[in-house]
């Protein structure tokens, strides 16, 4: 019995070390390792997405290989999506999560966020040339994320408009690919998330498809952080900041949504500078 108590005990220490150990503060393990995990999209056309190659690019990508590369880091890309970007870094599988993640009250009792890095807004994709406006989508289907914000504000929204129905009428998915195929075969009317994202698939067939109406919700993107780390957050907070003082935030903003680029999207805000 003795021994049994004493293996136990031995063990539980064991296991205490290593949790403790592996929750020690973010920053100083990042910079013992030189290892920062960030957790990134895989099919959020600009944001993060593979293209035709097979390649793993986007905005958000290079976002987190210049904050990993700023901090003397390698980055190691973990995928994450809607419901796992959250809990990966609560579960500390990642460091950061780098997934056009709209900063809100509710997400930040989980969560910390850095300053916004990313200024966008929801709206609606449609076939072209069949609506123009919200009201053309009461009583319609509309697809959405699941678990997102996006499919919370379509439905207030189409409650506002005075849809008895907007319940059953939000479609929720998975993926944002596959939210645009039930676009594809009619299975909705529209398509609803965040502008860039739209326009991003809608790229994919040009003049096949519009965004319909002006945006119905802001979406400050932030990068998802540890709770309570902030010497952390202070250095991604820094490193962004450094980004967009010396131009390489709006080299790597005008190479995804620039002018020349499928996905142009006028930068209207600026990020948070301190003194």
């Amino acid at each position: 019995m003795f021994k049994f108590k004493a293996l136990f005990i031995g063990l539980l220490g064991i296991l205490l070390f290593a949790q403790f150990a592996f929750a020690g503060p973010t920053y100083e393990r990042v910079m013992k390792t030189k290892v920062i995990r960030a957790g990134i999209m895989t099919d959020s056309i600009p944001g993060a997405f593979y293209n035709d190659k097979g390649e793993w690019v986007g905005f958000d990508v290079d976002i987190a290989e210049a904050i990993a590369k700023r901090l003397g880091c390698k980055l190691e890309r973990v995928a994450v999506n809607n419901k796992t970007r959250i809990a990966f870094v609560q579960q500390g599988r990642i460091d950061m999560s780098v997934a056009n993640m709209t900063h809100k009250r509710e997400r930040d009792k989980s969560i910390d966020f850095s300053i916004t890095y990313f200024f966008d807004g929801q709206k609606f994709l449609a076939k072209k040339g069949k609506y123009t406006k919200w009201e053309d989508f009461v009583g319609k289907k509309i697809a959405v994320q699941q678990g997102t914000t996006s499919e919370i504000n379509v439905k207030n929204l189409l409650k506002k408009l005075g849809d008895p129905n907007y319940e059953k009428n939000v479609i929720s998915f998975q993926k944002e690919s596959e939210c645009f195929q039930a676009l594809k075969m009619d299975r909705v009317a529209a398509w609803s998330t965040d502008s860039t994202i739209l326009l991003g698939y809608a790229a994919k067939e040009p003049g096949k498809y519009e965004l319909v109406g002006d945006f119905f919700s802001d979406e400050p993107y932030g990068i998802g952080l540890p709770e309570n780390d902030s010497d952390w957050r202070d250095a991604i907070n820094f490193t962004l900041q450094d980004m967009w003082k010396d131009g390489t935030y709006m080299k790597i903003y005008n190479k995804w949504y620039g002018p020349n680029t499928p996905y142009y999207f006028p930068l209207t805000r600026s990020i948070e500078m301190w003194p």
